[in-house]
């Protein structure tokens, strides 16, 4: 079992730290906020996110999990040094790489020879060299190993990966470092640090991707009058294609897909290739929240209309990039008046992450939909689909839902006296 330090304790930070520390290794996770390293070595995690809670407890009880204040208290100790800081990207997709610099000079005096500093967080093609110069250390090793942590399902996935991979230019090294993970049964690729930096890209950049396509295919399917149901059964059963991501929505969003499919746009424009291709999928996407808001619009007979769901997809609190926001912002731009709920979201969440957003907050579902003529499912809250129909039908203006996540059965709403269009009718 190794020591490790993890520089950061945002969502990749905290849920790599645990769930190493739940393998069994003797953890420090740093935080440059006080408050925040308080609060977490009271055991309140501040992201929603299934089974971290539970995890953090389990390995703080068992003294291989704490967390300090400051980068450098963090790795004195350690072998290993993970860097899980914000890597923030300006809007022609390069990446600011000023935390992650700064995380490394700050723990590089106090590094043991040949110890390892891992990049966890996404960084652009190259950051290992980047890193490598901010240590301005001959005696320790820098490796890349990306993060696929899917929001929501984030400690399954990080136990149970589709596969480890792991970049770096000194062989031995990059074995050390997948040695942390011998206690999990996944195939673990060893490659150069550029190779493993672009497959995270690569990675989300294909699944985004998907995502166009089917909504794209979606809006055909209600053009021609076709089931899109039966189409993404009937496209999905094909073994080479798989029906993952091959839901259409109202789009997609989160921390990663738009970021990391913009940043690789970037990455190929800066190496002399035009990735023409990726702007159609960005461009698909925009588009696909101009249809959702566009009938939610047309399906309202009044001025107010009631959005359920917020985050960008259900199981996490991350309001980023959410394709439940694009819609709302557009229905308020077409002068609509927004009332919305989402069980995870109060105000002061969303006041923090969508400042100025024109949209009230609702304490329950019934309370939205109030007077509303139009219902808008955004995010596919399982609840949605748990709701009391009859008492919804009842308070609304009109009977009307835009069911956006194709959460809720058609053919029982339309008994139930409801008005349903969905992604594709």
């Amino acid at each position: 079992m190794a020591k490790i330090s993890v520089i950061g304790t945002g969502y990749v930070g905290l849920t790599s730290g645990a769930c190493f520390a739940s393998l069994g290794h003797e953890v420090v996770c740093a935080d440059i906020d006080p408050d925040k390293v308080a609060c977490l070595n009271r055991g309140e995690i501040p992201i929603v996110e299934a089974g971290l809670e539970a995890l953090v407890e389990e390995a703080v009880e068992a003294g291989n999990l704490s967390f300090v204040l400051g980068a450098a208290s963090a790795a004195a100790e350690a072998e290993f040094h993970y860097l899980c800081v914000p890597t923030p990207q300006s809007e022609d997709g390069s990446a600011d790489l000023t935390y992650l610099k700064a995380a490394a000079a700050e723990i590089a005096p106090v590094l043991r020879p040949g110890s390892v500093v891992v990049n966890k967080s996404t960084v652009p093609v190259g950051s290992t060299t980047v890193v490598a110069e901010a240590l301005d250390r001959d005696d320790v090793f820098v490796v890349s190993n990306p993060e696929f942590l899917r929001e929501g399902t984030a400690v399954a996935d990080f136990l149970d990966p589709d596969r480890v991979v792991i970049g770096g230019d000194d062989q031995d090294a990059a074995v050390r470092v997948a040695s942390l993970y011998a206690k999990i049964a996944a195939p673990i690729l060893i490659t150069d640090p550029l190779s493993s930096e672009l497959i995270k890209y690569a990675s989300n950049a294909f699944l985004a991707s998907k995502l166009s396509y089917i909504n794209a295919i979606g809006e055909l399917c209600e053009r021609v009058g076709a089931n899109v149901d039966d189409v993404v059964k009937g496209v999905g059963a094909d073994h080479r294609i798989g029906s993952n991501f091959l839901s259409p929505g109202p789009g997609w969003g989160g921390s990663c897909f738009p970021k990391d499919t913009v940043a690789l746009r970037r990455i190929a424009k800066d190496a002399g290739y035009e990735f023409n291709f990726l702007d159609e999928v960005l461009n698909i996407n925009e588009e696909q929240f101009d249809r959702v808001a566009q009938k939610i619009a047309n399906s309202a007979t009044s001025k107010k209309v009631a959005v359920l769901g917020l985050t960008f997809k259900a199981g996490t609190d991350d309001l980023r990039n959410s394709p439940a926001i694009e819609v709302i912002q557009r229905l308020i731009d077409a002068g609509l008046d927004v009332c919305a709920f989402d069980p995870v979201i109060d105000e002061t969440a969303l006041e923090k992450s969508c400042p100025g957003l024109a949209v009230s907050l609702a304490a329950d579902p019934y309370s939205a939909a109030s007077d509303a003529s139009v219902v808008g499912i955004l995010t596919e809250w399982p609840e949605f689909a748990e709701l009391d129909f009859a008492k919804l039908n009842e308070v609304m203006e009109a009977a009307t839902i835009v069911d956006a996540r194709g959460l809720l059965n058609a053919k029982l709403l339309g008994r139930r006296g409801f008005r349903y269009r969905g992604i594709s009718s």
